[in-house]
């Protein structure tokens, strides 16, 4: 069950506090959140580097405009591809290859330890707003619609792209951030266009990705493996429910391994497939039973009562109200664990 250590495809979410479900401040040791594990790439000291008007984030080694309202107002998706068209020709910053970001580099600035705007503390970033930013990424489910993250608290959702968001425009490619799995290119210009949009981006997955034994399931994309069944309690739980499920799995010691725990938001999000809906996993993947929504042991820094979750059958990262309505559970081990 063990396999070489792998922080490739997904960062640290930046969370440094643990809270209870009440969302009051609590001691991380022994309660299984995000902040207790801090798993994920580290980030470096610093995060980002300035020249001029281009930010470079030390960790992922993409560039980003230092303006975060480069282009004075917001902008519909087809108006955001064409203004960073514009910005080629222009040459701006001394490059000619800006695009827009998919949706794993534009989730890659986000600090789950910050709120309004949910960026480093130190981010360097001008005009920088809590909205939500396009990104290059279809939804799968209905090409009229494009993914977007809100800087406000992390979500991320879809929206129209006849609707106005801003646009936060990057470059060149990052050896740790794996591509959305998107290949189909939807914007009329077609994938070799500078206007391109997400048709696979920073670094391939595996193949095979997967490697499937009774109970559990390793992610050589991640060097994380999960639970093979993705529905353990077989219903849903409220959040501290969930910790608790992770905690007799290791007293059951399920599938050989005692280092099961609630996943952090990005470690469930490096498992979606951005091609796929319902859900929105590698179409070959081995997992049994996937439900729509999963607990993450990420708090929502603007709203610690909450906790960030994931929408599996869209592929979505919004939040659950930790003594709300139950959702499911999905645990995972570090290689080794």
């Amino acid at each position: 069950m063990s396999a070489d250590s792998n922080d490739q495809g997904y960062l640290n979410t930046g969370q440094s506090l643990c809270h209870d479900a009440d969302g009051q401040v609590m001691d991380c040791a022994g309660s299984g959140q995000d902040a207790e594990f801090g798993p994920g790439a580290a980030w470096p000291e610093p995060r980002f580097t300035v020249q001029d008007d281009v930010v470079r984030d030390n960790l992922t080694r993409l560039e980003w405009t230092r303006n975060a309202l480069l282009p004075g107002f917001p902008l519909a998706w087809s108006e955001a591809l064409d203004f960073v068209e514009e910005l080629n020709g222009k040459n701006y910053g001394g490059h000619a290859d800006w695009r827009l970001p998919d949706r794993r580099e534009m989730r890659s600035l986000i600090s789950y330890g910050a709120r309004v705007p949910a960026l480093p503390p130190d981010h360097p970033f001008t005009d920088m707003r809590s909205a939500w930013f396009w990104t290059a990424t279809t939804y799968a489910g209905d090409p009229d619609y494009a993914w977007y993250v809100h800087t406000e608290g992390g979500r991320m959702f879809y929206g129209r792209k006849d609707g106005y968001f801003l646009v936060l425009p990057v470059r060149g490619q990052s050896p740790l951030l794996p591509a959305t799995g998107q290949t189909t290119s939807y914007d009329e210009s077609g994938p070799d266009d500078a206007r391109r949009d997400d048709t696979g981006n920073n670094t391939p997955w595996p193949l095979p990705r997967f490697v499937a034994s009774d109970d559990s399931v390793l992610d050589k994309l991640t060097g994380l493996t999960w639970t093979r069944n993705a529905n353990l309690t077989n219903g849903t739980v409220n959040w501290e429910e969930a910790f608790a499920l992770a905690d007799r799995l290791n007293s059951e010691h399920h599938a050989d391994c005692t280092g099961w725990r609630l996943p952090t938001i990005n470690e469930l999000e490096s498992l979606v497939d951005a091609s796929q809906t319902v859900p929105a996993l590698p179409a070959d993947h081995p997992f049994t039973n996937t439900g729509e929504v999963y607990w993450s042991s990420t708090n929502s820094a603007f709203e610690p009562d909450w906790a960030m979750c994931l929408y599996l059958h869209k592929g979505a990262v919004g939040v659950g109200f930790k003594r709300g309505e139950p959702l499911n559970v999905w645990c995972v081990a570090s290689s080794g664990g």
